[in-house]
């Protein structure tokens, strides 16, 4: 069974930066989507960034000028860099991964801390 491992997640102060990874623990074939979701206790989760094979990209528009997302399809990794991170970007980060077929993983998140 393929399972979406992430790493990066921790505590950083204000405007530090953090860097999230995620990487499929087995082959998954015509993953054409992969994305980086969040969610806070008591609310639904919610998009991030997406990045579309061919290179199309879609962000939250909160992240918009902070975040970034990159990834490489043939190893199914995805990144998600994180700069100048505030207060209310704490979350429990998710990533996804979506086959062509419509199959979709999740990772089990990281817990990313935004504190002083």
């Amino acid at each position: 069974q393929v399972q979406l491992v992430e790493s990066g997640g921790g505590l950083v102060q204000p405007g530090g930066s953090l860097k999230l990874s995620c990487t499929a623990s087995g082959v998954i074939f015509g993953t054409w989507v992969m994305g980086w979701y969040r969610q806070t206790p008591g609310k639904q989760r919610e998009l991030v960034a997406l990045l579309v094979d061919g290179g199309g990209t879609n962000y939250a528009d909160s992240v918009k000028g902070r975040f970034t997302i990159s990834g490489d399809y043939a190893k199914n990794t995805v990144y998600l860099e994180m700069n100048s991170l505030k207060p209310e970007d704490a979350a429990v980060y998710y990533c996804k991964m979506v086959q062509r077929s419509d199959t979709t993983y999740w990772g089990q998140g990281t817990q990313v801390s935004v504190s002083s």
